[in-house]
């Protein structure tokens, strides 16, 4: 089977699992553990904040970023398709008591109008008022689409106006960062609060981090605990994050060009492909992930009549090839 589902199906490199294996670690919990204090102080540093905190999954991660920026009875602004909105089972106002509104982009971009729109200030005790925006970047459902940095630091200077955070969603910020050359430092100066995955494109099997000023991550350690998430031995996890910074970053330059392939072969025009995700519209989205999983390539419907395909570590040029054949085919 090639598997296209998505980018965290990989699997360790051989080369990570002896990373791990050879890791000195601590308990965390005391903050004791010298390779995630190594790993989380290499990501603030990358993305220009004073301080980062590892999280066992994504959804965590977002949970204490945003939390760490809208308190309960407070509401965030994000496009209608975020996967802090439509993907994270209602965490937000299930468990922090937020709640969100939001603007629809074709694309998943940042709609200025919409969001100067949508923007409630301090108007008393009768309305909710806005605390933070949360921009995804790149835009897992909109096909990986990837936010203009000149759209974030215009939003950024509307926040600012305003008295408003900014949330980024970054869990495939990496593959942002390759596809155009921003640098890491120049996302994270658009945002007060930030989360960032490893378990995807980079290829750890676990693992993201929640990245702002001290205080915040300070606030954000107390919540993780509070939530279950408090770890010990943790630094054999933070050991693949930090190799997969050190092999696995530049390669994924690999991975877009397999997914301008693969979108070719499914009728999508490669051009509209920004990075590793391809979205195909098909009326019969569920049938035809049956019938690719039945000529050996696994992909997802994400909506009724939504197909999505991710390319990833674990598939080669070969792999992409074979693929290809099959979608052309169907």
């Amino acid at each position: 089977m090639i598997d296209l589902r998505s980018d965290t199906v990989t699997a360790p490199t051989e080369a990570m699992r002896a990373a791990m294996a050879r890791a000195e670690v601590g308990d965390d919990v005391y903050g004791e553990d010298p390779t995630v204090r190594e790993l989380e102080e290499r990501v603030a540093s990358l993305f220009g904040h004073e301080a980062a905190l590892f999280t066992p999954t994504g959804s965590l991660a977002n949970v204490l970023a945003v939390a760490a920026l809208v308190g309960a009875g407070q509401e965030v602004l994000c496009e209608s398709r975020a996967h802090i909105a439509r993907a994270e089972l209602g965490v937000h106002g299930a468990v922090t008591g937020l709640t969100m509104r939001t603007w629809s982009h074709p694309g998943g971009q940042v709609d200025h109008a919409a969001i100067a729109d949508l923007h409630a200030p301090d108007m008393g005790p009768f309305f909710v008022r806005t605390a933070a925006i949360s921009v995804e970047n790149t835009h897992n459902f909109a096909g990986g689409a990837v936010l203009p940095l000149a759209d974030l630091q215009q939003l950024r200077s509307f926040a600012d106006e305003h008295a408003t955070a900014i949330h980024l969603d970054g869990a495939r910020i990496w593959n942002a960062h390759v596809a155009t050359g921003v640098p890491l430092a120049a996302y994270g100066a658009v945002a007060d609060m930030l989360a960032v995955c490893l378990s995807k494109g980079l290829g750890a099997p676990v693992g993201s981090l929640v990245i702002g000023s001290r205080e915040r991550i300070a606030e954000a350690r107390v919540r993780r605990k509070r939530l279950g998430a408090g770890l010990r031995q943790v630094g054999i996890l933070a050991a693949a994050g930090l190799h997969a910074l050190d092999h696995h970053v530049e390669r994924l330059a690999d991975d877009h060009a397999h997914a301008r392939l693969l979108a070719e072969a499914a009728g999508v025009d490669p051009a509209t492909v920004d990075t590793n995700v391809v979205v195909i519209d098909r009326a019969d989205a569920a049938d035809y992930v049956a019938r690719a999983g039945q000529q050996g390539v696994r992909v997802s419907a994400v909506g009724p009549r939504t197909v999505r395909l991710v390319t990833h570590l674990d598939v080669s040029r070969a792999d992409a090839e074979r693929a290809a054949v099959v979608l052309a085919r169907l």
